[in-house]
Formats: structure tokens, sequence, C-alpha cells
């Protein structure tokens, strides 16, 4: 098993004790993004469609640091505030994503770090470089 951190300044950095992404041989796995501005490192400004566009873009800067990029992930965790947004998250999504779409999670939740109203996280799979 080879294991390799994953890390890029296009995507918010580590808010705690854990990395942007972990490779193991061709499985890489996502931490959660929140809506950060990589460049500052606060949360953009705007209204629920601004912030799940910035989780969106996090997470394909961490995936194309990986060697990857949006349409190799294969299970997609979205965690919201007020599910009532779920509707928006399935409209952005399709902005970034392709058929087949990866398997997903939705899950409603109290809170989530610095306030926000989404974070989402990913397993992502890259092919072989033997195929």
């Amino acid at each position: 098993m080879s294991k390799e951190i994953i890390s890029t300044p296009l995507a918010p950095q580590a808010i705690g004790t854990y990395s942007q992404a972990v490779k193991v041989d061709n499985t890489v796995y996502l931490s959660g993004q929140i809506p950060l501005d990589p460049a500052t490192m606060q949360v953009v400004d705007g209204d629920i469609a601004v912030h799940i566009h910035r989780v969106f873009d996090n997470l394909k800067a961490v995936a194309a640091a990986a060697g990857g990029d949006l349409n190799d992930i294969v299970k997609l965790n979205v965690f919201l505030t007020d599910l009532a947004n779920f509707p928006i998250v399935n409209e952005i999504m399709a902005e970034y994503f392709s058929q087949p779409y990866p398997a997903r999670a939705a899950v409603g939740v109290a809170a989530l770090p610095k306030g926000v109203d989404v974070e989402m996280d990913a397993i992502m799979v890259l092919e072989s470089e033997y195929h």
C-alpha cells in the first residue's frame, strides 16, 4: 500500500489535524471542504449558491492536485445545516459533474465549522496507470 498526502494552495489549507486529501494506491480520500476562499482563508460572501460553488471549486482543486477531476469522484457526501437547500445543491452539482454521477449522501446537521451552511467530502478513484 502506498500512501501519499495531497496538498494544494489552490484550496483552503487544513484548519485542523487533517490533510486536504490522502491518496492510497489509486483511491483518493478528499477531506471535507467548506466555502473558504483559499487566498484569504475566510468564508466567501454570498448566499448558499455562492457557498456551494466555492465548495465544488475547492474539491475540484484538490482533485486536480491528486491527478484527477470531479468526474473521478465515486462517492460524494453533502452536509447541510438546512436540507431545504438540497435542490440548490442538485442544480449546481449538474454544472460540475456529468453522467454517470457519483454515489451520494445528503445529511442534515446542526452545525458546521466556522458557522457555514454546507460542507462536502468525497472519495475519488483514479484510472490505474496499467489500464
